[in-house]
């Protein structure tokens, strides 16, 4: 299931969902009545699962929302990998010892119970999780590409070459035990190389509301512990939620050409 990762045309950036499908739910609804439905990306910043009560649900739903709305996609977001690591459908080293930190520190225990597995049985929880779901998780980009924006769960780091960032992304280097883009709770305020043109966009640590500066755009307002789920409109640079229609951001940043893609 190749999801596409090089886009254009107006966006729907949405935050990390962690389970939360009424949230989503409420959101996508939100997202149908608008006129332009039809010609917007939706992007999934990551972390479908963990903390919420119905991971199997949102999974489900992303797949309807894929085969139903032909410009959807996503990223790769830490809870994800976990998850599919811990599966066994990604390849990553032994020594990484996913299953070891899903089960301990990534609050997984209702995503077991999403998929009616007793939690910490990963031997039961493979044989209830479809085969959809799993071909899911393991082809999730880690970088979706727009002239205007970069898409990555957690960010970039600024003292690396943006080209080495890209390639390890595009490639899904699997034998990092935790990659950066994904992992790193440090990057929300790392405004990522000099030489990127274009502002990027993540989710990974929760904020009061969507944050927006002129190289940074930060959307994940739940945590995946309630609250409203955010969506940002792009070139809009509005914020629809699971709860409030379309409101504008206070400034209007869109500094980039299309001709500046990184």
């Amino acid at each position: 299931m190749l999801l596409p990762t090089r886009i254009n045309g107006p966006l729907a950036i949405v935050g990390d969902v962690h389970g939360q499908l009424d949230l989503f739910d409420r959101l996508l609804e939100r997202l149908r009545r608008r006129t332009d439905w039809q010609q917007r990306w939706i992007v999934l910043i990551g972390d479908l699962v963990d903390r919420g009560p119905d991971s199997r649900g949102v999974i489900e739903r992303v797949l309807e929302l894929i085969a139903s709305h032909g410009r959807t996609t996503a990223v790769c977001g830490n809870h994800d990998l976990a998850m599919a690591a811990t599966l066994g459908v990604v390849p990553v080293p032994d020594e990484a010892d996913w299953e070891r930190r899903w089960l301990s520190g990534y609050e997984c225990e209702a995503t077991f119970a999403s998929y009616e597995a007793t939690p910490g049985d990963v031997d039961e929880l493979r044989r209830q999780v479809p085969a959809t779901h799993t071909r899911l998780l393991s082809d999730l980009p880690w970088l979706v590409e727009h002239p205007r924006v970069l898409c990555v769960h957690a960010g970039l780091v600024g003292t690396l070459p943006l080209e080495t960032q890209l390639r390890v992304l595009r490639e899904r280097d699997f034998s990092l035990h935790s990659p950066t883009w994904l992992c790193s709770k440090g990057l929300q305020d790392d405004q990522g190389p000099s030489e990127c043109r274009v502002p990027i966009v993540s989710g990974h640590v929760r904020v009061p509301r969507v944050r927006c500066s002129p190289r940074r755009y930060l959307v994940d307002t739940t945590g995946g512990r309630g609250g409203e789920l955010s969506c940002l409109l792009l070139p809009e640079r509005q914020v629809i939620t699971s709860h409030h229609d379309a409101r504008c951001l206070k400034r209007r940043w869109w500094p980039f050409s299309r001709d500046n893609a990184a």
